[in-house]
Order: C-alpha cells, then sequence, then structure tokens
C-alpha cells in the first residue's frame, strides 16, 4: 500500500458510518431477523491447508464498523449459516457490505417516494459492494479468500449513479478503486444535507425525481 492509503480507507470507512448514522437509521422500521446467506470459504468442503483468515482480525481495525452497522439490519443482513469464531474475516466484510448496500437502496427508493427497488436493482447492489469492499480489505491486509477469488464478474451496467440514489450512488462509486482516488474523496454536495428530507429536496430541485 502506498503512504497516505490507509487514511483514505479509514475516511471511507467513517463515510459509511457517517451516512448510515444521519440519513439511514432514522429512517429504519423493524426487518426481521437475519436470513442465512453464503457458507463463508472458511465453512466451505475445501482440500486446501485452510483459510489464511478469521473473522477476528478485524476487532481491532476500523472495518469492524461494518460489522456493528450490518448488525442492526436483520433480514438485509444475509451472515454465513455456519456463523461463528472461524468464519473468514473478508466474508464478513462482504456480507455487511452486501447488507448496508441493499439496506440503503431500499431506504433510498422509500424516502424519494419512487416504487420499491426491484429485485434484481437490490442484488445488483449487493453484490457490487460486497465484492467492493472485500476486495479493498483484501489487499490492505493480504487475505487470500477463496470465496472473493471465485466472485463472478459484476454487471454494473444498471447500478444507480448519485444523480439516482445519492447514498447507493456514492458508496458504490468511492469504493470501486478507493486506492486510485484523488483529490478529496469524501466531499460531496451530500455533506450540506442533514436528512433524507433534504436530498429528496435537491434531486426534485434537479428535477432527478418524479
Amino acid at each position: 500500500m502506498k503512504p497516505g492509503d490507509e487514511v483514505t480507507i479509514h475516511q471511507l470507512l467513517g463515510r459509511v458510518a457517517y451516512f448510515h448514522t444521519l440519513f439511514v437509521e432514522p429512517a429504519l422500521t423493524s426487518v426481521g431477523p437475519p436470513v442465512s446467506g453464503e457458507t463463508c470459504c472458511n465453512h466451505q468442503d475445501t482440500t486446501e491447508p485452510g483459510q489464511p483468515d478469521v473473522g477476528t482480525m478485524l476487532d481491532d481495525t476500523a472495518w469492524t464498523v461494518l460489522d456493528e452497522i450490518a448488525r442492526t439490519l436483520g433480514e438485509h443482513l444475509r451472515p454465513c449459516p455456519k456463523a461463528d469464531g472461524r468464519c473468514c474475516a473478508t466474508c464478513r466484510v462482504a456480507a455487511s457490505g452486501a447488507a448496508i448496500a441493499q439496506t440503503w437502496t431500499t431506504i433510498e427508493h422509500l424516502a424519494y417516494h419512487r416504487p420499491p427497488p426491484e429485485n434484481r436493482l437490490r442484488q445488483t447492489c449487493r453484490t457490487t459492494a460486497a465484492v467492493r469492499l472485500a476486495d479493498v480489505f483484501a489487499r490492505q491486509y493480504g487475505t487470500n479468500c477463496r470465496a472473493l477469488a471465485e466472485a463472478e464478474a459484476l454487471d454494473t451496467s444498471s447500478l444507480p449513479n448519485s444523480s439516482e440514489l445519492p447514498l447507493t450512488g456514492e458508496l458504490l462509486a468511492l469504493w470501486q478503486d478507493p486506492l486510485a482516488t484523488t483529490g478529496s474523496p469524501v466531499v460531496s454536495w451530500l455533506n450540506h444535507c442533514t436528512d433524507l428530507n433534504d436530498i429528496h429536496r435537491v434531486l426534485q430541485q434537479r428535477g432527478t425525481t418524479k
């Protein structure tokens, strides 16, 4: 990693926490218990001599904030069905990122008075966030998650942009290749908003919502 990369990653993780706490969390309602998802790579049948990391390595890093947020998201979070202390840290980052992206996509549609997001859009946002965040984590800590290595090529053609879903769009854009970002990655017009109603008003003024 280059000098300053860790600072950038911490800024972007802080951005996730800031967006969620200020904009999304107040709009959350009961979403039910978590629904089990894919088995993490440390629990998959494999002939390899074990995987290189466990989830406990997250505890002393800034990345643990994703876990903390995801645990509040109920059915949007799809944890490993065998979740325990052996779970791969990279898989945990992926699951948390996916849950956050799906939640934000759903909440933004509701806040901007749009029809509920189609399943394809929710899944595309989930998968993209999972892969992009987990990839940055793996690069930072040199992990080698088999599940991440086997991730399918992403179809990003239908991803929302910041003129459609500002929070989700910025989340996905900032994590596309954050270590190549120049300038100030966390400076945008969203910094001047205080809640989802503010964001909706700006979108209406720009003519991007109905």
